[in-house]
């Protein structure tokens, strides 16, 4: 939550963040499926309840100055931040183990469909999500090493997306061209570097995904 409050007084114009569904079933807000780079913590989240992964310290091994942070759930970060989030569905299996659905369960009752992307790996991920909320929009991201059809984007149409998300790498001015006159937005990721952020902006790329907003927002305020 602190990263979220610091990316909004950066200027971001909202967050990304990842979502995994814990043992116990609670949505938990993480990147790694392994808790231990976060907190210290030797284990799984997917074998970790709820109980056990709230206790955990998630800032003392970033700085002295974070300790006492937490890993929130998907709820409280509805519940306490405004503006575009980002939720990326955390699964690499065709059974995502109710994660999609329960993410939009919960992204019903906060009322935050009109501020809320759907966007994933996982094509199992987006096709159930337009299954289950057909006007939630969803994202497809993909990277540099998948396979050549999730690298293209061919799944895209059929999964109802509004958005492509390819890694930085991926972006060319070509493929991005080609893109847009699909009618996709696209969302690069991630980029740091303002000079290649301007670069990615000026082929017509929709939103940067970064970790530094502060300087994006200093190049373009």
């Amino acid at each position: 939550m602190e990263a979220f409050a610091l990316a909004t007084r950066m200027g971001a114009d909202g967050v990304e963040l990842d979502v995994q569904r814990c043992a116990s079933g609670e949505v938990v807000v993480l990147h790694d499926e392994s808790l231990g780079r976060t907190t210290g913590h030797a284990a799984l989240l997917a074998e970790t309840s709820w109980s056990v992964v709230r206790a955990l310290d998630a800032g003392a091994r970033k700085a002295p100055r974070f300790a006492g942070a937490r890993v929130p759930l998907l709820a409280e970060v509805l519940a306490d931040t405004e503006g575009l989030l980002n939720i990326e569905l955390k699964s690499e299996r065709a059974n995502d183990r109710g994660l999609t659905a329960e993410v939009l369960r919960l992204v019903a009752d906060a009322s935050a469909q009109e501020r809320v992307l759907l966007s994933s790996f996982n094509p199992w991920c987006l096709w159930r999500a337009r299954t289950l909320a057909p006007r939630v929009p969803r994202a497809l991201l993909f990277e540099e090493d998948a396979a050549w059809p999730l690298r293209h984007a061919v799944a895209a149409p059929a999964l109802g997306v509004v958005g492509l998300h390819p890694q930085a790498s991926l972006a060319t001015p070509a493929k991005v061209a080609h893109w847009l006159r699909r009618g996709y937005s696209i969302g690069a990721w991630t980029v740091d570097d303002v000079d290649r952020a301007a670069f990615l902006w000026s082929s017509g790329v929709s939103a940067i995904i970064t970790n530094r907003p502060d300087r994006m927002r200093a190049r373009w305020p």
